[in-house]
């Protein structure tokens, strides 16, 4: 089991995900025309007063089953995957969201850290089955990958809002986003992060509206780490 200096010291070489998410933020700022860099912005703040944040599931919560298709369409259970050790769930608004593709390819990297810590890792989307898998594919994850078509499991956890209209259109407009997701509804979820010990019980939660805003893969593993050394779960 971890200790809490070999946890430091395992968490310390991780790189910062924020710092290559801060990068891409500050080159579309830097390039983007100004009507679309004020249209995100205005959806971000409608994310933010939505209150989807104060509904989603937080630590200290219980997580609730869900059983979805994988990349490959084979059905993945949470409470399956609970039975082998805690599972770390992230959610990601498609592979078509170049922020989504720097977090899944940084929790890529802290994969063989979470496994020697007994965790698993799965990513959810609402993308179709197809979609994930190529998601999968281009970013070469060798996690779980979960196709949430129209956001059931996410509505289950709370953590679903609807865009605004200039923010979808754009979407729309630009990437078909109704291609990726097989549905023309305006919903996605928030890119939030669950540690989840065995008993289903949230021990660790990473809650935002921004979406150029994730959770550190290093406070995840330390999270996960902590519960196998008995220690108290790091606040998120």
């Amino acid at each position: 089991m971890p200790s809490c200096c070999s946890a430091g010291e395992k968490t310390a070489a991780v790189p910062s995900l924020q710092k290559d998410l801060d990068a891409r933020a500050e080159n579309f700022a830097a390039t983007a025309p100004e009507p679309l860099k004020k249209t995100f912005k205005a959806g971000i703040e409608h994310v933010a007063e939505s209150g989807v944040t104060a509904s989603a599931k937080k630590t200290g919560d219980q997580a609730p089953d869900f059983t979805l298709p994988n990349a490959n369409g084979e059905q993945v259970a949470l409470s399956e995957l609970l039975k082998e050790g805690p599972v770390v769930v992230v959610w990601y608004r498609g592979g078509w969201c170049p922020y989504c593709n720097l977090q899944l390819h940084a929790m890529q990297g802290i994969l063989p850290q979470l496994k020697e810590a007994g965790a698993q890792l799965v990513a959810i989307s609402p993308e179709t089955p197809d979609n994930s898998l190529s998601t999968a594919e281009k970013n070469e994850l060798e996690f779980v990958v979960l196709s949430d078509n129209g956001n059931a499991v996410a509505k289950e956890y709370g953590i679903v809002y609807s865009l605004d209209d200039d923010t979808y259109d754009i979407l729309e407009g630009r990437l078909k986003l109704s291609e990726y997701n097989g549905s023309d509804t305006k919903e996605l979820p928030l890119t939030v992060a669950y540690v989840i010990e065995q008993d289903g019980t949230i021990a660790w939660d990473f809650v935002d509206p921004d979406y150029k805003k994730r959770a550190e893969p290093a406070d995840i593993l330390k999270a996960v780490q902590s519960l196998n050394s008995g220690e108290s779960t790091p606040a998120s």
